[in-house]
């Protein structure tokens, strides 16, 4: 309904409620502001510990002779890290849970072969390749795939989710899940202590990098309670961005820093997002991933189940090593803007985990629910701040869900319109009389209606701050994680001209189709955008 309201409201409030309209735009505006401002911030926060970390890294690996010299905070968080970690970092078995679909070949070996290359892959890590029994010759793919690594690895496990199995929706969320039941299963009857099993889940373009997990052992065995964690690292494109069409690189660099600036969340309420790791343990707690309709943004839904299935215990520890991705690409430029537009309306369906947080959050719980909450829980406490924990992860999700259906409509016609509306060009198109408008009949009124277009003005400020901080942690990045040569040039700040076609286009009418598809299909048929790899 909600993006039902915000269109109806462009041409409904000026003429029938202009009082209640203005009142109403001055708090979206402002409260909007007031949000971006503070993803600013965060996103500054967490670029600059993703850059102490990637030069930690470097700096170690490099005996102290770094040609980038590290800054003071890299040298503080060293002196840190080199007095607390004193645990074996094999300790840990790693499953990597790999699902895909119809995807090509070389992305799952590039994305499989960048695995095996870790330090510790062939005594550490497992793979489960996750394939759906409903793709055309996925066995064929999957058994190149395991002949050619199965000797890098620890174990290579290969399952094939059932495309008939009732009450199930398609998508990544339930071939997860049938992949993780049947690959830990596998994994205990092989003797592995599932105390020291965690499960990553990729995308099957994931590029994770060692430092990654390197990063992860340690918070883990920092942690007071590791078990209560999904570990989440921020998303980062660069495998083939300079291959699309500026459209659709812009899109995901903004979603990637919309990622990265929720991770520095003080209270750990926060989503993982494409790629992210947990305990079996908690895997199992929680009774895995869920696989209905609702769960169709699986990785923000899994940190959903598991904070509701805890009370409120389970936190998001973020990870501050991206997670190389892959763009859309296809051939050809209408091609590619339609697959990157297809992928996104997927993205918005996730909007069924509004549904869900506030069911969870203040409706009447299943007599189900309360008896696996009452089984699983491993402890007698609850979280201390659990209803205020709850009400801020409402506001998180509708955030995450809401603004991109109503900021579209609202920041580029709510103002233009109303002006239409209340001061016409010509008499001719006159829809309210001069003492029906509140702005010329009262003097508050027209004083919030110049404040109104005040904050308008400033509204898109925050994202170009947000933006010019990631044009520099881009180039770190590339240059000092990935050691590629080519990297975002001056000649790359022409991708801005593409912004606007890119939050219409990729953003405001995906969400809003999904919005309002939710009145009356809830199951949407799963598509999967293609992606190629041409080169590492």
């Amino acid at each position: 309904m909600t993006a039902l309201t915000s269109i109806l409201l462009l041409p409904l409030g000026p003429l029938f409620m202009p009082r209640f309209y203005l009142v109403f735009l001055f708090i979206y505006f402002l409260t909007f502001l007031y949000t971006q401002i503070s993803h600013l911030f965060k996103f500054y926060l967490t670029a600059n510990k993703m850059i102490a970390t990637i030069r930690r890294w470097n700096y170690r690996n490099s005996d102290g002779n770094y040609s980038t010299s590290p800054t003071p905070t890299s040298y503080s968080l060293i002196n840190d890290l080199e007095a607390s970690t004193n645990h074996n970092d094999t300790q840990l078995i790693h499953g990597f849970i790999v699902p895909n679909y119809a995807e090509p070949i070389a992305l799952l070996r590039a994305t499989i072969r960048q695995l095996a290359n870790h330090k510790n892959a062939f005594t550490n890590y497992v793979i489960i390749l996750a394939m759906e029994a409903s793709e055309v010759d996925h066995e064929i793919k999957a058994d190149c795939l395991n002949e050619e690594f199965k000797d890098n690895f620890l174990h290579f496990i290969v399952t094939s989710h059932p495309s008939d199995i009732p009450g199930e929706t398609r998508g990544k969320g339930s071939n997860v899940a049938y992949a993780a039941r049947q690959g830990c299963a596998c994994l205990i009857q092989s003797g592995i202590d599932k105390k020291k099993l965690v499960l990553t889940v990729s995308d099957s373009d994931s590029s994770i990098p060692e430092l990654y997990i390197k990063e992860l052992e340690h918070s883990f065995f920092q942690a007071d309670q590791p078990h209560s964690l999904l570990f989440a690292p921020p998303i980062f494109f660069s495998r083939n961005s300079f291959e699309v069409p500026a459209a659709v690189r812009m899109t995901d660099i903004t979603w990637s820093a919309m990622v990265m600036s929720s991770l520095s969340n003080s209270r750990g309420l926060s989503f993982p997002c494409s790629t992210y790791s947990l305990s079996m343990l908690l895997a199992e707690k929680v009774d895995y991933w869920d696989t209905d309709a609702d769960s169709v943004g699986e990785d923000m839904h899994m940190m959903l189940k598991c904070f509701f299935r805890t009370d409120g215990m389970a936190r998001c520890c973020p990870i501050f090593v991206p997670i190389n991705l892959t763009n859309v690409q296809t051939s050809g430029y209408l091609s590619n803007m339609n697959a990157r537009y297809v992928q996104a309306k997927r993205h918005y369906n996730g909007v069924a985990d509004l549904a869900y947080t506030l069911k969870k959050s203040f409706g009447v719980q299943s007599e189900l629910d309360t008896a696996l909450m009452v089984k699983e829980r491993t402890s007698i406490y609850v979280s201390p701040h659990l209803a205020t924990n709850k009400i801020i992860m409402c506001i998180k999700v509708m955030e995450a869900h809401m603004i991109p259906v109503t900021s579209g409509w609202l920041m580029f016609a709510a103002v233009p319109l109303m002006q239409f509306i209340l001061f016409p060009p010509h008499s001719m198109v006159t829809f309210v009389g001069p003492e029906d408008n509140p702005i010329l009949t009262s003097d508050f009124f027209c004083k919030l209606w110049n404040i109104v277009k005040i904050i308008t003005l400033f509204l898109p400020f925050p994202l170009f701050g947000t933006l010019a901080i990631y044009e520099k942690l881009h180039r770190i990045i590339d240059r000092e994680l990935y050691n590629k040569a080519q990297t975002r040039t001056w000649s790359n700040l022409l991708d801005y001209t593409s912004l606007p076609i890119a939050a219409w286009m990729f953003m405001t009418i995906p969400s809003t189709i999904a919005c309002l598809k939710r009145l009356y299909k809830p199951n949407e048929q799963y598509i999967v955008s293609e992606k190629h790899l041409d080169s590492q």
